[in-house]
């Protein structure tokens, strides 16, 4: 897979760097009306010189996606304790309140555009592809994949968000995990019926 971000080298110098660019590009975007950012305006409002910058992330759309993928990581990763429903239902409540936050799809919307300037939209989802895969994993599941989740849960809660009609946790996410269950639950049955025959 073609690696989006820069490169960085392990220790506390770049950490910190990583977390002060990472700061100031949040602050940008969420003053921005386009979802853009100048790596210009990262270096001064970071203080990281700008050529550090850009050697670390080669491009705005490249620090873009760098910065709002370790967000959503930190703000919702998903749990994989090896009961998939309640797995599922945990992070996708998150996910929809998140999603209730006008911060929270701006850096959404942030994350398409610069996805779609990088070309192969796969290389910022990897990091929540990983983490799926985790949790399906983590519970013995077989029959579902992390497509499936991204169709069942993530497409829908922020097609209805985009929309302005997000979901609500209290009951939308009990839905579409149950969702998830009941397709697995068919193809485990499907399954079954193929090896009886």
């Amino acid at each position: 897979m073609t690696q989006t971000t820069g490169t960085s080298r392990p220790g506390g110098r770049t950490a910190r760097t990583r977390e002060a660019v990472h700061a100031a590009t949040r602050e940008l975007l969420a003053e921005s009306a386009d979802g853009t950012v100048e790596i210009a305006e990262v270096a001064a409002r970071s203080g990281v010189h700008v050529a550090t910058i850009y050697r670390r992330w080669r491009t705005a759309d490249g620090l873009i996606i760098d910065t709002v993928v370790a967000e959503l990581g930190e703000r919702s990763p998903l749990p994989a304790t090896g009961d998939l429903r309640a797995d599922l239902l945990d992070w996708t409540g998150r996910l929809l309140t998140d999603l209730h936050d006008p911060g929270h799809l701006a850096f959404f919307r942030a994350m398409l555009r610069a996805g779609g300037q990088a070309g192969n939209g796969l290389d910022f989802a990897e990091p929540r592809i990983g983490q799926i895969r985790a949790t399906l994993e983590a519970s013995g599941t077989t029959v579902l994949t992390w497509s499936d989740v991204f169709e069942l849960i993530l497409a829908p809660a922020y097609v209805r968000a985009l929309l302005a009609f997000p979901m609500d946790p209290a009951t939308e996410a009990a839905r579409l995990v149950d969702n998830v269950l009941a397709i697995r639950a068919a193809r485990e049955r499907a399954e079954e019926d193929r090896k009886d025959s």
